[in-house]
């Protein structure tokens, strides 16, 4: 069979790497794709957002099933898009993505179907917002209610860093559109963890546990990215949290979906916080995590073409999803400067030697071909280390000694990437 999958980042090269190993797929597109990606399918330079573009691509190739790894096409409602053309596609049509698309919606649809989640309020205006928070409890937590390529999200410990969060994110509009209204909500405290899930519409099956790392800087400093780094599984995802999980928040979050008539199929992401009180939900997401998919992925048993085939045919009950007992560490190496200010275009040196071992992958996140056809860089997040071992700690090890193997102008990386795991 024929694939398309629609993004070019990190998250996308993990997905082609899954479906390159299906021995039902003859042939892979992606679109637009990035140097990495080249090497495993044939990128196309459509934009992720060009959907009239895409579905005349999909027509004329014969594409047999195409994945949307992006959340900008999912929420912009590309699944419909393509559905209305007779292609298959997987992922959330428009009116479930807004899961993702909207803070307001989703905190709305916890409180509503009582999924554990922190209290909060949302507003429309920024006058109200800012009386609001006199009254409110520091540190509290200012979410931008669109997509804000996951950093509209700002944790401010005083009333002086709230009111400016509210200034920057309403008045100044740093998120464009996404900061019409916000959600602000009290601050959580315990251990973050990331789960995703296969979802059909009516049956959810849960994937390996994550645990991602936001901040630019060791230590948990600095500004929110789109994430630096990850590992999988959480040793804090215990069997007791997932019992919680599983009752609680996994299977009513899928049936309050289909309750609202926006039956969801694709992948829930859920962003979990492990409070004193039991796990509460921080966020959904529509999509693949960007790079919780770079350490779920690799060890996943499954042909992802059965699975993602049987969420479209609403048969996911019928599969027997399955995970390696082992472990995976992502390091990120990105442009120093990132998320503010980065130059770009610096050859890459290295790539090579990760050639041929079956147990480390670099996942291409921001890279492109120059003129003369070096692979440079091309992003703030650069490239996604990962590689996987009998345990975690043997996975760090392993992926901190492959971060040597590659070199470019700029690099920068974190060096805490998993340090949580000493604590165990």
């Amino acid at each position: 069979m024929k694939v398309l999958v629609i993004g070019s980042g990190g998250r996308e090269h993990a997905i082609v790497t899954s479906v390159a190993k299906s021995p039902k797929v003859d042939k892979i597109y992606c679109a637009p794709g990035n140097a990495g990606i080249a090497a495993l399918a044939e990128c196309v330079p459509i934009g992720a957002m060009e959907f009239d573009k895409l579905v005349a691509f999909a027509r004329e190739q014969a594409i047999d099933f195409t994945i949307v790894g992006m959340d900008d096409p999912l929420v912009g409602g590309i699944v419909d898009v393509f559905e209305e053309a007779g292609l298959k596609v997987f992922g959330p049509r428009k009116n479930a993505a807004i899961l993702e698309g909207s803070k307001a919606f989703s905190k709305d649809l916890m409180k509503k179907y009582h999924i554990p989640t922190a209290a909060y309020e949302k507003f429309t205006d920024s006058k109200d917002a800012l009386e609001y928070l006199k009254t409110a409890r520091m540190p509290i937590v200012l979410k931008a209610d669109g997509l804000a390529l996951g950093k509209g999200v700002l944790i401010c410990n005083t009333l002086e860093e709230a009111e400016d969060g509210v200034r920057t994110l309403m008045e100044d509009k740093k998120f464009g559109d996404a900061g019409n209204t916000i959600v602000i909500e009290e601050f959580m405290t315990g251990r973050e963890v990331s789960v995703l899930s296969f979802v059909d519409g009516k049956t959810i099956k849960i994937m390996s546990s994550a645990q991602d790392h936001k901040r630019a800087k060791d230590g948990d400093k600095g500004l929110n990215t789109g994430g630096m780094g990850n590992f999988s599984p959480s040793p804090f995802y215990t069997k007791e949290v997932d019992d919680f999980c599983q009752k609680y928040i996994y299977q009513p979050t899928v049936d309050a979906m289909a309750a609202e008539g926006r039956p969801f199929t694709g992948v829930i992401f859920f962003g979990l916080m492990l409070t004193e009180d039991g796990p509460k939900v921080l966020e959904y997401n529509a999509r693949f995590g960007d790079p919780e998919a770079q350490v779920v992925l690799p060890r996943m048993k499954n042909d992802i073409i059965d699975v993602m085939t049987a969420c479209v045919d609403g048969k996911l009950d019928t599969i027997d999803l399955q995970f390696e007992d082992n472990a995976a560490v992502c390091v990120v190496l990105a442009s120093d400067g990132y998320p503010v200010k980065y130059e770009k275009g610096f050859p890459i040196e290295g790539l090579e030697n990760f050639e041929g071992k079956d147990d480390y992958y670099c996942f291409h996140a921001g890279t492109a071909f120059d003129s003369e056809g070096r692979i440079v860089t091309n992003g703030g997040r650069v490239l996604g280390i990962t590689a996987t071992g009998k345990d975690l700690k043997e996975a760090r090890k392993k992926a901190y000694e492959a971060t040597e193997w590659v070199t470019f102008d700029n690099k920068y990386m974190r060096h805490d990437i998993g340090k949580a795991i000493d604590e165990v």
